[in-house]
């Protein structure tokens, strides 16, 4: 409900993801609870959602309905989390701003003169208007820290391959780039961005996606700004 209202303000939402009832259900029997149970995510228009299109952007790929989901919206679903909306992209993706000719433009819940920034647009708008808590953004040179920024909100872009991106974000669209692109969480505080990386780095990632480096979440070094340094203890 927050998310229809938020999206009828500012043109943030490019589709509802169904299935989102059955999926609570289902979680509902399960014995283990994952980290993220029970909490609603947006999700960035590029990732794949099994039965939704991936246009980013693009009038072209309007057509191209996704069989299956991305690594990233598989293991969210196995820690307990549910993909419930897709949130706009500037076209292609490679833009501060947020607008295309499918979805139109998407503006700042702060101030609708402005730009909720790009091209994670849609999350940062979304999550600022109080429509969602918790987002996956992707960035290449900026899509979740611009944003972010942009919307007053945390974000985190990953060390590239931290995070599985299969099947690429749509999969016939490959750019050749001297920066890794990466998936990542955005939400109003960093505890939040913890708990997703530390949800997302788990056993079902490394093992749908082999490429992966198989490190779980050190808590030790998100918290080491605190801790007496190792020769001060001597």
């Amino acid at each position: 409900g927050e998310a229809l209202e938020v999206t009828r303000e500012v043109n943030c939402v490019t589709d509802f993801i169904h299935g989102c009832e059955d999926q609570l259900q289902k979680l509902k029997k399960q014995k283990e609870k994952g980290l993220l149970y029970g909490i609603p995510v947006s999700i960035k228009d590029h990732i794949n959602c099994k039965g939704h299109v991936s246009s980013g952007g693009m009038v072209k790929f309007l057509g191209q309905v996704m069989e299956e989901d991305s690594v990233i919206v598989q293991v969210l679903k196995s820690q307990g989390a549910i993909p419930f909306v897709k949130t706009n992209i500037p076209q292609t993706m490679i833009n501060y701003d947020c607008s295309n000719l499918i979805f139109g433009q998407t503006l700042n819940p702060l101030n609708h003169q402005k730009s909720p920034g790009g091209s994670s647009g849609g999350e940062g708008a979304l999550i600022a208007g109080g429509g969602s808590i918790l987002g996956i953004g992707s960035d290449v040179a900026g899509s979740i820290r611009l944003p972010s920024s942009f919307c007053g909100l945390c974000g985190l872009k990953p060390t590239g391959n931290r995070i599985s991106t299969k099947p690429p974000a749509c999969s016939d669209r490959t750019f050749v780039l001297a920066v890794t692109g990466m998936l990542g969480p955005m939400a109003r505080d960093v505890d939040s961005l913890a708990l997703c990386m530390k949800a997302l780095l788990c056993e079902e990632m490394f093992r749908l996606d082999p490429t992966v480096p198989a490190l779980p979440f050190d808590e030790e070094v998100r918290l080491r700004g605190n801790p007496t340094p190792p020769f001060a203890q001597q």
